[in-house]
């Protein structure tokens, strides 16, 4: 099974720091509920009330101070460890919940409101007005306010002209930058990183702006791009952990590139069950691959006949909601 390492262009289990993070927010928080039903804080060493001093780990026992942690030590660690656990357990399951949640609908087409495709080739974004439009408004006729068909090349959306030099192009897409559009940003960060329309390549400034579109606006395609240059090391160093992070940042936020690509790395590491969630998901977000996938599962024996046919029927559905009459 190979994965696309191509960037998107325009048109993982967390980290170990992360999931660190997420178990003693887990454990605080646990702390917390059970402290409501006790405002006293009893030492668990001394029985002396005022106790707090953390277990630094778990976060469930209190002491008056460092002595009475130290001393108490040994007789807590196998509750310490137990605490840990349980919650690292709710933490990946509260993780799992949210990573195999269908993403939300994106935007449809602002000129005739059907879905817009998922692969880029049926879209584009236009420098302009910084709108996306389908591939079949981009080319329908586009009429004056007298009902006269436009013979020049413009905008369907604001009928602004198209550009006629990159430099026109580049003074559109830095006020769309300027302006906080999170479309224009990573372009302008994927033009850095392919060295275009005559610009240095300059992949740490490709992923300054990625990252800004990213964490700042949330835009999924910038995370899927971060997580490919980690998967194969464009630009940075290879670092597998990274890249499945992003790519679980951006499939939650409906990217099917990242999806595909997190049901590739859970087929290879032979964890078929949430392979197949993943390419599922894909599927009903127009990822004509992921049902490839599937099929050849279904042959293999790795998928049931159910889950074909609803991958099949959720594709139908989507070729449904993006064909304009």
């Amino acid at each position: 099974m190979s994965m696309s390492d191509k960037i998107c262009n325009v048109g993982a289990s967390k980290s170990t720091d992360d999931g660190v993070c997420d178990t003693n927010n887990m454990l605080q928080n646990m702390s917390m509920v059970d402290n409501k039903d006790n405002d006293v804080s009893i030492c668990a060493n001394c029985d002396k009330e005022g106790a707090n001093n953390v277990c630094n780990k778990c976060k469930q026992v209190k002491y008056c101070n460092a002595a009475c942690k130290k001393k108490h030590r040994h007789k807590h660690k196998k509750e310490c460890e137990e605490n840990v656990s349980q919650a690292a357990e709710r933490a990946a399951k509260l993780h799992d919940e949210e990573l195999f949640k269908q993403p939300p609908p994106k935007e449809d087409c602002p000129i005739c409101f059907l879905r817009l495709p998922t692969l880029r080739s049926g879209s584009k974004y236009y420098f302009c007005c910084g709108k996306i439009i389908c591939g079949g408004c981009m080319h329908a006729p586009v009429y004056d306010d007298q009902g006269n068909e436009v013979t020049e090349r413009v905008c369907p959306f604001c009928r602004v002209p198209h550009p006629k030099t990159n430099e026109e192009e580049d003074q559109r897409l830095k006020k769309r930058v300027d302006a906080g559009d999170a479309e224009a940003i990573f372009n302008l960060g994927y033009k850095y990183g392919e060295g275009l329309n005559g610009l240095q390549q300059n992949m740490d400034k490709a992923f300054e702006l990625w990252h800004r579109a990213a964490a700042e606006l949330g835009y999924d395609v910038a995370y899927c791009n971060i997580g490919i240059a980690y998967e194969f090391g464009q630009g940075v160093e290879v670092d597998k952990k990274k890249a499945n992070h992003y790519y679980e940042l951006s499939a939650m936020g409906g990217n099917e590139v990242a999806r595909y690509n997190l049901g590739v790395n859970e087929e290879n590491a032979g964890n078929m069950d949430r392979a197949l969630k993943h390419y599922i998901i894909a599927v009903k977000g127009g990822d004509s691959e992921s049902l490839g996938v599937i099929q050849e599962l279904y042959t293999r024996g790795c998928a049931t006949k159910e889950d074909y046919t609803k991958a099949l029927q959720s594709y139908q559905t989507y070729l449904g909601e993006i064909k304009s009459v």
